[in-house]
């Protein structure tokens, strides 16, 4: 469990901000949208009909959890802001291309309700169009109370670009297809939904109905640059790999002695995450993209309600 939660060095504008929420966020990573593709846009005709915004004091990170549903619904249980702002602009929560913002908005944390109105998610509508709608809501809903402002950008950056492999990819179709996936909740710790990954750096990617476009956006959060999907393949596979070691050594601090996560970090046998994907058929490039950032420019902290 511990080992699962080691957080990498990956930002250097945000790592001493993020270490704290390392733990909780490497938890509450899902289906997210891999670099380059299209991001769920901000509408004013877009908002739920009513939200309630709560601060949650407690100390307790076990109870953190959060939930797209049906219907337009969503809900956060003791959730950083910093990983609710993650959630509406679509990115993984802990990757490089998230950035800003107030030390505060990394550790005080929140619940949410918020439900659409009736007809704002036609029926029929897939899951991810219904998630995208939410997501637009959910930045909405934040500009109102939060009054947070996000500046977006695209230059060109380092990454690493998820290509096949000389011999083809070696993925597990998936038992369920894209038209088959049922209209359910999707948040945390789940892992058997559509485009559901769970794991992380020491557990490993796992779900049984996910694209490889998930799969990236899931490595990203334990990247030390964004990762591309550049596979071209489309569908839904199942995945269920070994845990992987940092991407960037963990440094043990002089006269300080190594835990068992520095050691289990540091084990040769452990594969790397270029490793993880050559398994599948897949190899992680260094290459040069363009790339959608996004930094917090502004944010205050809401009135209760």
């Amino acid at each position: 469990m511990k080992d699962a939660m080691t957080l990498p060095i990956m930002n250097k504008r945000n790592l001493g901000k993020t270490l704290g929420l390392a733990g909780t966020l490497a938890l509450l990573t899902t289906p997210l949208v891999g670099v380059g593709r299209a991001q769920p846009q901000a509408s004013s005709t877009i908002t739920f009909e009513a939200a309630s915004v709560k601060p949650n004091n407690s100390a307790d990170m076990r109870a953190t959890n959060w939930q797209f549903l049906p219907g337009g619904r969503f809900t956060a249980t003791n959730l950083p802001l910093f990983a609710i702002i993650a959630l509406a602009y679509n990115v993984p929560f802990q990757s490089p291309r998230l950035s800003g913002g107030p030390d505060w908005i990394r550790s005080a944390k929140y619940d949410i309700q918020a439900t659409a109105g009736v007809g704002a998610i036609p029926i029929g509508i897939s899951i991810k169009s219904r998630d995208d709608k939410i997501r637009s809501m959910l930045q909405n809903l934040l500009a109102d109370r939060f009054k947070l402002v996000v500046r977006r950008d695209t230059s060109v950056s380092p990454v690493y670009a998820v290509v096949v492999a000389k011999l083809g990819p070696r993925l597990k179709k998936s038992g369920i297809e894209e038209k088959d996936c049922p209209e359910v909740a999707i948040g945390a710790f789940t892992g058997s939904s559509c485009h559901s990954v769970i794991g992380g750096q020491g557990r490993g990617l796992h779900g049984k109905a996910v694209a490889v476009a998930d799969m990236v956006a899931f490595a990203e959060n334990w990247s030390d640059r964004p990762i591309v999907d550049k596979t071209g393949i489309e569908g839904l596979f199942e995945v269920d790999t070994e845990g992987w070691v940092p991407v960037r050594p963990r440094i043990v601090p002089p006269g300080r002695e190594p835990t068992a996560e520095d050691i289990a970090a540091a084990d040769p046998t452990r594969p790397t995450l270029f490793m993880i994907f050559a398994r599948l058929g897949l190899k992680m490039e260094s290459q040069k993209a363009l790339v959608e950032t996004f930094v917090i420019d502004q944010i205050e902290r809401p009135t209760e309600n």
